[in-house]
């Protein structure tokens, strides 16, 4: 998970992709895949890029596996 950092009880990560519609597809194979998993990302996207920060808000907003598993399930997307 290099492309992960944990700040601020957070892990966070940017993707770049070739452009909007490459990026927008990238969030949407994301949102089908939080959504399986019940654990939703704050994100933001500008133009080619998309933001991501995991937390697990029902554990006091600190990062858990749920994060990590999340994050690890998100870069296989990119394989």
């Amino acid at each position: 998970m290099e492309n992960w950092k944990e700040e601020n009880h957070q892990l966070k990560a940017e993707f770049e992709f070739n452009d909007f519609v490459a990026a927008w597809g990238f969030m949407s194979k994301v949102a089908i895949l939080a959504e399986k998993m019940n654990h939703h990302p704050t994100w933001e996207n500008t133009y080619n890029k998309v933001n991501i920060s995991l937390t697990s808000h029902d554990a006091g907003n600190k990062v858990t596996d749920k994060d990590r598993k999340l994050a690890e399930q998100i870069n296989k997307l990119l394989s």
